[in-house]
């Protein structure tokens, strides 16, 4: 590894200037607020040019056209690093356009569009068809060579899908469906501390000051993973959070059981078909088996103080979560 001593009294080690795709989205927005909030980066956005996306103030907006990629390329020169935040249904050669316009723009680190599970878990990159075609992003950036991939691996938003009743815990309806017996648990995260996770990865220093500098910099994560989560939660547990949340009784709503391998298997079935229902309930199952693929702060560790990560209230997210639900804004959560 390379030490900041050795190079010129002129070399920055650190990140200033990022751009990132996906500024006004779900986990995007709170990214850039988060990078806003450090006072130490000039964030831009990259948008199509036809977007009707409104961004905070002190962001720049580059408008491009992804069927130009001179245009991807001039927008991104002089960024040191790239954040691709996309939508699951988005174009999956819009990410592959990206990361050759980095490469094209020497831009030295990409966030690819990970934000998810532990996809450097083998059993869930094999079965989770979406966690394969990332790790094919991560092997084209390596292979061009120019820039280096940091991945997050936040697992499930929790206050996201627990409005959307991914955890097979519907609010509105009073209902639940625990998967086995409910208890096993897997990480998951809230859409503030991945942007906080974001935003205190990149401002760490490039790379350490000398050999005896053993503070959290970017070198330890080139190429590699970054785990972070706000809580280990099994169902019966985030079903005890929305009782106290609303006051409420495992009696006043229904609660029933189903094999978490049989609504695995049902929901690649579904997706096989066409029903893209059926890929999310598979992989928020998958997540779930016994196997502990899902609790990757137990297999693999958590990085969350390495960056100063907080420790966050359960109940104050469940409300956020309900309330979203209740106030009928989980569309546009």
């Amino acid at each position: 590894m390379s030490y900041a001593n050795q190079y010129p009294a002129s070399f920055k080690n650190h990140i200033e200037k990022i751009a990132i795709v996906g500024a006004s989205g779900q986990s995007g927005s709170y990214i850039v607020d988060a990078l806003l909030k450090t006072g130490k980066h000039k964030v831009t956005a990259i948008t199509r040019a036809d977007s009707n996306s409104k961004f905070p103030a002190g962001v720049e907006v580059k408008r491009v056209d992804y069927d130009d990629q001179s245009s991807l390329v001039e927008a991104l020169q002089g960024q040191e690093a790239l954040i691709i935040t996309m939508g699951i249904m988005a174009p999956q050669d819009q990410q592959t356009k990206l990361i050759e316009a980095a490469a094209a723009a020497k831009i030295a680190w990409i966030v690819p569009n990970e934000f998810g599970g532990d996809n450097a878990n083998e059993s869930l990159l094999r079965d989770i068809p979406i966690n394969a075609v990332k790790a094919q992003y991560r092997e084209h950036i390596e292979k061009l060579g120019v820039s280096s991939w940091i991945g997050i691996c936040c697992n499930f938003w929790y206050d996201y899908s627990l409005s959307l009743g991914n955890f097979s815990i519907d609010i509105k309806n009073r209902t639940a469906t625990l998967w086995d017996d409910g208890n096993t648990r897997i990480n998951t995260s809230t859409l503030p501390q991945v942007g906080l996770g974001v935003a205190n990865l990149l401002n760490l220093k490039v790379l350490p000051d000398n050999e005896q500098d053993t503070s959290p910099c970017l070198a330890n994560y080139k190429n590699k993973f970054v785990y972070i989560a706000s809580f280990c939660l099994s169902q019966r547990e985030m079903l005890a959070s929305v009782l106290r949340v609303t006051n409420a009784t495992e009696e006043d709503w229904k609660i029933d059981y189903r094999p978490v391998e049989e609504v695995f298997k049902e929901g690649v079935e579904k997706f096989q078909k066409g029903d893209f229902r059926g890929m999310l309930s598979g992989m928020y199952a998958r997540n779930f088996f016994k196997d502990n693929a899902g609790n990757y702060g137990l297999t693999r560790g958590l990085d969350n103080e390495k960056l100063g990560l907080p420790k966050e209230d359960l109940d104050e997210f469940t409300k956020v979560a309900v309330e979203a639900v209740e106030n009928g804004e989980v569309a546009n959560f």
